[in-house]
């Protein structure tokens, strides 16, 4: 089977929740937790990010093959393993960096990103706020940051709020894991 790779950017709250959801589904190659959509100039690190003045959302970077999974299933699965009707805020995770974004990458990723969005809406009693913007410069997370999850599922963190989210993956898309 030929290797058809195409690339999504999202952010959906905390980047080590998003990050250990998308490992665990069928055809995606590769995640890559990182920053994008701010405003400051140069690389931004950790710190800065979470200081809510650089504009930047965690967002991470997924490499799938669109042979195996489509765009839009990525999508779907993306807006129900976070909640998209919270402006700035998943959990207790608060601040602009915590967003609900789809960072485009061209116009047929646009297009189906409105698309999905709007029949999803249909499923939620609140409005949805996830943007939905051209990517911007993607900055990749420093080191300790990716990964996270499978190399420190024994941390607080972890066990309250990113395994609540990989069980919800398992019950909601079950078909659709490695």
């Amino acid at each position: 089977m030929k290797n058809n790779l195409q690339i999504a950017t999202l952010g959906g709250g905390c980047f080590w929740c998003t990050e250990a959801v998308f490992q665990e589904v069928k055809g995606v190659e590769k995640v890559v937790s990182g920053y994008a959509g701010g405003h400051a100039p140069g690389k931004p690190t950790y710190r800065e990010i979470c200081s809510g003045l650089t504009g930047h959302a965690e967002v991470i970077q997924i490499t799938f093959n669109a042979d195996l999974i489509s765009y839009e299933d990525i999508l779907v699965i993306f807006m129900t393993t976070h909640d998209p009707t919270t402006l700035n805020l998943q959990g207790a995770d608060k601040g602009t960096q915590y967003r609900s974004v789809i960072y485009y990458h061209n116009d047929h990723q646009k297009l189906i990103s409105k698309e999905v969005l709007k029949q999803i809406q249909n499923y939620y009693d609140d409005k949805i706020v996830t943007e939905i913007s051209p990517l911007p410069v993607f900055y990749e997370a420093e080191k300790e940051h990716q990964n996270y999850y499978r190399e420190n599922s024994q941390q607080g963190y972890c066990s309250y709020v990113i395994a609540p989210k990989l069980s919800k993956l398992r019950k909601l898309h079950a078909d659709k894991l490695k």
